[in-house]
Order: C-alpha cells, then sequence, then structure tokens
C-alpha cells in the first residue's frame, strides 16, 4: 500500500477509548508496558499504547512484533531524523522566546531548565510513539511493513537524561484556570482528552498558559496544517519502506488479534484517531521547545 493510499485521517466519530493506566495492569501487560519504556527509553506510557492495551489479544500480537523493531539502532535513527523534521518546520511557525516574560515572572534558571528538561524527554518520546501509531494503523487498514532494514539491535542510550516519574496536573487537581486552559485545548485540537505532555507542563501554571496561548493561533493555520501532512507523510513513508520487521509483524496477524477483542472498525478508529492527532502533538512541542531558545 503507498504511503498516499492511507491519508491522515480524523475518524467520523471518536470511538470509544479506554487507556490501561499503569498502576491498573498486572501481569503480561504490565511486563510489556516496562520493556517498552525500557526499549524506547521514556518515562511514561503515551496513551496511545495505553489504549491499544485495552484489547489484550490486540495488545500481545502487536507488541511481540513491535518489540525487536524499537529496539533495532533503525528505529532510533528513524525516530531521531523525524524529530530534526519537526523541529525545522515548528521554526517556520517563528515561534518567539517567552525566556525574558518568564523571568519577569520570577522564573529562575534553574526552573527554566527544568521545563527545558522536560520538553527534552516528549521532544524524543513522541516520535516512537509516532511511528507505532502509523505501524498499527498501516496494518489495520490492509498495508504491511514490506522494509528490509538492518534490524542490529540499538545498544546504549539514546533518550534524554532521567527525570523520574512525571508529575501530571490532573484536571481533578487544577484549579479553574487551568480546567479552563484544558477545555480550550481540548476544542482547538478536537480532542477528547489532553495529552500527558500538556499535563505534565501545566505543573508550571503560568509557563503553560502563556506558551499555549502563543501556540493556538498557529493551530488554525494552513501552514501548521501542511506541517502535519508532511511529517505524516514522511512517516508513513519511513515506516513502509525502511522500517526492519525481524518478527514479521502482519496485517492479517494483527487484524485476526483485533477481532478476537472488539469489532475491527472500532480498533481502526481507534488507530486513526492517534495516529491523525501524533503529527500535531510532535509540532507543538516542538514549537513549546522553540519558545524556551
Amino acid at each position: 500500500m503507498p504511503h498516499h493510499a492511507l491519508p491522515r485521517l480524523f475518524p467520523d466519530s471518536i470511538p470509544p477509548l479506554h487507556p490501561l493506566p499503569e498502576y491498573l495492569v498486572e501481569g503480561e501487560r504490565a511486563a510489556a508496558y516496562a520493556a517498552m519504556k525500557q526499549a524506547l527509553q521514556v518515562p511514561w506510557m503515551g496513551v496511545v499504547t495505553m489504549a491499544y492495551a485495552n484489547y489484550p489479544s490486540f495488545f500481545r500480537v502487536l507488541w511481540q512484533g513491535l518489540e525487536p523493531i524499537v529496539g533495532s539502532a533503525a528505529f532510533v535513527e528513524h525516530c531521531s531524523a523525524m524529530r530534526a523534521q519537526a523541529e525545522q518546520s515548528a521554526r517556520r511557525l517563528q515561534p518567539a522566546s517567552l525566556v525574558p516574560a518568564l523571568r519577569d515572572l520570577g522564573y529562575a534558571p534553574r526552573e527554566l531548565e527544568s521545563i527545558r528538561e522536560l520538553l527534552e524527554v516528549f521532544s524524543h518520546g513522541n516520535q516512537p510513539y509516532l511511528l507505532i501509531a502509523s505501524i498499527t494503523r498501516l496494518l489495520l487498514e490492509g498495508g504491511e511493513l514490506d522494509g528490509v532494514g538492518d534490524a542490529t539491535p540499538f545498544q546504549g542510550r539514546h533518550g534524554p537524561r532521567a527525570v523520574g516519574a512525571l508529575v501530571l496536573m490532573e484536571a481533578h487537581h487544577a484549579d479553574a484556570p487551568t480546567r479552563a486552559l484544558y477545555a480550550d485545548i481540548q476544542r482547538t485540537l478536537g480532542l477528547p482528552f489532553v495529552n500527558t505532555d500538556y499535563r505534565a507542563l501545566a505543573r508550571w501554571p503560568s509557563y503553560f498558559s502563556t506558551a499555549w496561548q502563543h501556540l493556538a493561533p498557529h493551530v488554525r493555520s494552513d501552514a501548521y496544517r501542511q506541517i502535519c501532512e508532511d511529517l505524516h507523510a514522511e512517516v508513513l513513508e519511513r515506516v513502509t519502506h525502511a522500517i526492519p520487521n525481524p518478527a514479521g509483524l502482519s496485517g492479517q496477524a494483527l487484524r485476526e488479534a483485533a477481532a478476537e477483542d472488539a469489532p475491527l472498525d472500532e480498533l481502526v478508529a481507534v488507530a486513526r484517531l492517534f495516529q491523525w492527532l501524533l503529527p500535531g502533538l510532535v509540532t507543538n512541542i516542538a514549537f513549546l521547545r522553540a519558545q524556551l531558545f
């Protein structure tokens, strides 16, 4: 299936989403969560993979096929290339530096550095989740991984410095202005939830509200939409033709596993939602990161 046959497509209706948080999983799925975080070198499970985990047979087959893929040096290289593309593209939106304004608010250098460190975590970690979401949708919709790239495992550290467990500002923790900000994020992005990235950054409310106010108008622009389309196309090109597939993960096997858990249309809608939103999330984090330099 050529990548242009899989357009960036918001689902016709928002599918039911039941992400399984880490504290609720046990046994096989808990082991998969730990292995995934270790392979991706991230401190959190993305909402996308927690949503997949709600479908146990589907998630089992998906992770069995993905584990040697995401652990390969080739996969790490593709993630790095996608991050470079996103950050270069986000600069075209001309994000203004927030550093002077934040200093005027009283932010000390160490606080600004803590925000930069957290943005680095998401800048690194969202790339593999975007590739995973694209692989998943491609296979569910009749495509296959035909890449024959080198599957040599990656050795060493490719992730940022460990920051420990993420501190998330959940809506029920937040004051009225932050809850209103979350509602605006959902309206602007057209999503039924607030991504982990934003809930983590909201631990600094005055910073995050300012950062979002500068970003939000761009989300509605043609330039922004084109950046997301370009990322979508480039990821699919890499997924389809360049990502190694040493375990032979196939669309047929994944669709058969999905059908054991739920109607296939439901899984396809979940896959479309995340594969649609992640180019925007990657772009947004690149924009926010550029604001602090």
